[in-house]
């Protein structure tokens, strides 16, 4: 059964995970929880530091969004995030931060439904 959406998750990146990790999908799913349970805490920083017009604010969380997503496979989500950890570093939010951070939201969504399916079916396996 395929992903969803192919381009969401880089597969490649997630056979890796499992093949470094000598195929314990236990170890993977818990990482890939922990990115699903922690990454909402990176939105709400990044809300607020957006809301704050504090362009300091958003770089951590911007950050670490950007790393723990490409961990996983969401490339696009890490590129929308380094976008995000860029504006952030030039200390300046202007409107295409608030927009960027809309479009890393709606990704976001699109790739916790992707890592669930895959988990799903590495279940099944």
């Amino acid at each position: 059964m395929p992903v969803p959406d192919a381009d969401l998750l880089d597969e490649g990146i997630l056979a890796d995970l499992m093949a470094s990790t000598g195929d314990d999908i236990g170890f993977v799913r818990e990482l890939i929880q922990t990115y699903l349970t922690d990454t909402p805490m990176q939105f709400h920083g990044m809300s607020e530091a957006v809301d704050a017009d504090d362009a300091a604010a958003l770089v951590r969380p911007a950050h670490t969004l950007k790393s723990s997503s490409a961990t996983v496979g969401a490339m696009r989500l890490s590129s929308l995030a380094r976008e995000l950890e860029m504006a952030g570093r030039s200390g300046s939010l202007d409107a295409a931060a608030r927009v960027g951070l809309g479009a890393a939201r709606a990704e976001w969504q699109a790739v916790a439904a992707a890592l669930d399916a895959y988990l799903n079916r590495r279940a099944a396996e």
